[in-house]
Formats: structure tokens, sequence, C-alpha cells
């Protein structure tokens, strides 16, 4: 990592627009992204991982649960698009390692907390890092791509979903063997990760003086202009695949442990270790999904990703222990390839709007994962854990709106 950053400062003052050196030298700026989507993701995943002891110790329902899923996802996709829309239009190098400030208070903040007002202040907090870093690294790994849009996103997404595997399987070494005060430990993970922010803002700078002004977005697809409202449409579209893959995710990511200790009669590590293994799935599909889009298709990877998903969802509540173990991985691989295929989508049908389609789809997942859980919560306290999975195991039949999706062409989509 450390030489990684030391390529980073070389790029940083040689500032090289050629397409072909930013090609071959920009991958070190997409790999410090990546680690500090990590460090980032790391430390958000903490917060969910702690619910077993959060519930316990402050004697919660699952309804006050899902609240504090909603307090940091929320304050992450409210500020997102604003954030993608200002830096559209002004690009701020240093932002990145600012907002990784924010999450380092709030990790701060939630080692100390004593009340349940200090733990929805301190996942809110964690939120509002999250909604400067995430629409602000994606624009930077376009940046850096060298044309390679799709494999940018997912090398950039997958540090984020190895620090969503990461963070569970820290939670359960470190803070439920050590204590609610071992969070501030993690505060290191956001020093460094500023630190590194702060060298990609060195070259981020110098290659925003050099890189055009953003264009007036003329949306097309196979060089046929489309309609504002054609356009719109599109985009509620992808809006709908999104709240399907997110809020069967945060089924998953919030309750999971719950699940499994409630019918199998889990330990807190036993269902950790599988949360960690659902996650690193999840970290794998993402890796996988912006490469294939880039060679097969945006739309066929979307196809694949959500509606493929929907047999192994409808058999998940009624398998065992071992079962229930490969059919989340499975289901983990698929789901998670639609991200970067929905983001690079979006991108390339409003160009010149990076920032801004980055902000509300990353800002789409993080709302709609908070309301979801905090929504399955209710619902978990009114019936059963059991109930929720049977009733989310529908949500990826809305992989079916894909079809009024156009198709880009895999010559658009190789192009990128």
């Amino acid at each position: 990592m450390q030489r990684a950053v030391g390529e980073i400062d070389r790029v940083a003052v040689a500032a090289m627009p050629a397409e072909a050196d930013a090609e071959s030298a920009t991958f070190p700026v997409i790999v410090a992204l990546s680690f500090c989507h990590l460090l980032n993701d790391m430390m958000q995943s903490l917060i969910p991982a702690l619910y077993p002891m959060i519930k316990t110790q402050f004697a919660l329902d699952f309804g006050q649960i899902g609240l504090i899923t909603l307090a940091f996802q929320m304050t992450a996709s409210m500020l997102q698009p604003a954030v993608g829309l200002v830096t559209d239009r002004r690009p701020m190098p240093y932002s990145l390692a600012v907002g990784m400030g924010f999450s380092l208070v709030g990790l701060l903040l939630l080692s100390i907390a004593s009340s349940y007002t200090m733990l929805l202040a301190a996942a809110s907090l964690v939120g509002v890092g999250s909604s400067v870093f995430h629409p602000e690294a994606s624009r930077v790994a376009r940046m850096a791509s060298g044309g390679r849009h799709g494999l940018a996103q997912s090398l950039f997404q997958v540090g984020g979903n190895a620090g969503q595997a990461i963070g569970p399987l820290l939670a359960a070494v470190v803070v439920l063997a050590r204590g609610q005060s071992s969070i501030a430990w993690f505060s290191i993970a956001a020093m460094l990760a500023m630190l590194v922010l702060g060298r990609v803002g060195m070259w981020y700078g110098a290659r925003a003086r050099v890189a055009s002004r953003p264009r007036r977005a003329r949306p097309a697809v196979g060089g046929v202009e489309l309609s504002r409202g054609r356009v719109f449409f599109i985009i509620a579209v992808l809006g709908a695949l999104t709240f399907s893959k997110n809020v069967y995710t945060a089924s998953l990511s919030s309750y999971f442990t719950f699940y499994l200790i409630q019918k199998f009669g889990l330990s807190v590590h036993a269902a950790q270790m599988h949360l960690f293994v659902f996650m690193a799935s999840i970290a794998l599909g993402t890796l996988l999904g912006g490469p294939l889009g880039d060679r097969i298709g945006r739309k066929t990877v979307i196809w694949m990703s959500i509606l493929g998903v929907l047999p192994f969802s409808l058999a998940l509540p009624y398998v065992g222990l071992a079962w229930t173990g490969m059919l989340t991985v499975i289901i983990g691989l698929l789901m998670a390839s639609a991200f970067p295929a929905i983001l690079v989508y979006a991108q390339e049908l409003v160009p010149g709007r990076v920032g801004l389609i980055a902000g509300i789809f990353f800002g789409l997942a993080f709302g709609l994962g908070g309301l979801g859980a905090a929504v399955l919560g209710r619902i978990a306290d009114a019936t059963s854990i059991g109930y929720v999975y049977r009733l989310c195991a529908f949500l990826p039949a809305i992989g079916l709106l894909t079809i009024f999706l156009p198709d880009l062409g895999l010559r658009r989509a190789r192009s990128g």
C-alpha cells in the first residue's frame, strides 16, 4: 500500500493527460481508492455487526435496531446526490479526506455512547462520512479508469464489499470480546484512510485542472438521442432494480445473524461467521460484475444478477443450515454483480454528470437499505424473522422490469 501511495504522488506531480499514460499510470489510484473503500465500509459494517450486543446492552427491540440502520443510511443517502451535483460543477480534491473525518468522530462517539440517542448520533455521523466518500471516490475511479469504466467501478466497489465482510469478523473477534470501548481502536483505520485520501486528492487536483468541463448531458443509446422523459423513466426502472437488490441485501446484512440464532440455535460468533461468508460472496460478485458488463453488456448482467436470484431466495426460508449457507453465497454472488452494471449504465445514459449519478445511486442504495431495514424490523417485531425472509424472497421478481431497459449494445459497453 505504501508503494501505491508513492506512485500516486508521482502521478500527481506528472499530471499526465494522455489516455495511454493515464491507463497505465492511474491503476495505483484505483487501488488506493479501493483500499480506502475497504476501510470506510469496514467501519460502516461494524454498526450492524454490533446489533446483538447493542440490543442486549441497551434493551432495544427490532424496531429500534432498524432505526439505527435508518439513521446511518438516510444521512448517507440524502447528502450523496447533493455532493455529486456540487462537485460535478466544482471539483473538491480534498473533500474525500474531510468526509472521512466525520466517520472518525462517529466511531469515537459510538465507543462511548451511553444512550440510544448517542447511538443514533454516532451512526448518523458515520453516514455523513459515507455521503461524501462514495460519489467523489466513484468519480475519481472513473477518471482513473482509462476507459475501462466497468472494471474501475468493480475494483473500487470490491474494496467496500471486502470491508463489509471484514467488519463483522473484526466485531466478533475484537468488540464482542472486549466491549464497546474497543470500537475506538477502529479510529486508526479512519486516520489511515484520511492520509491516503489526502494523497489521492493531490492526483485528483492535478488531473481536474486538465480535464474537460462537464458537458451538457445528451443521453443517447446506440447513437439515438433520448427524450428527457424517456431518460427519467429508465432512471426510475434502475431505481426499482436497486430497491429490489438493496432491500433484500439489507434483510440479510441486518437480521441474518438473528435468523440463524433463532432458527438453528447458533452462537453469536458462529452466526457472525456466516454473515462474513455472505459478505465475502458479495465482494466476489462485485468484482466480477463490472468486467462482465464491459464484455457482455450491462443489461445482460442486470438480468442475471437480479432476476436470477429468485429461485434461490424462494428456497432459502425452507432449507436447513448447510443449504442456507450455500444459498446465501449464491445469492450474494449474483446480486452483488448488479450494482457496478447499474451504476455504469446510468452514467453512460447521462454523460457529464458522473458525480450526480453516483450520488443518486449510492444514496439510493443506502437510503433504500436503511428504510428497508427499519420496515423489516417492525415486521419482525409484529411477526417473526422467518416471516421476513419468506416475504423478501419475492423481491428479486422486480428484476422483470429489466425488459424496459434499452440495450446499449456490446460495442458501447466495451467502449464505456
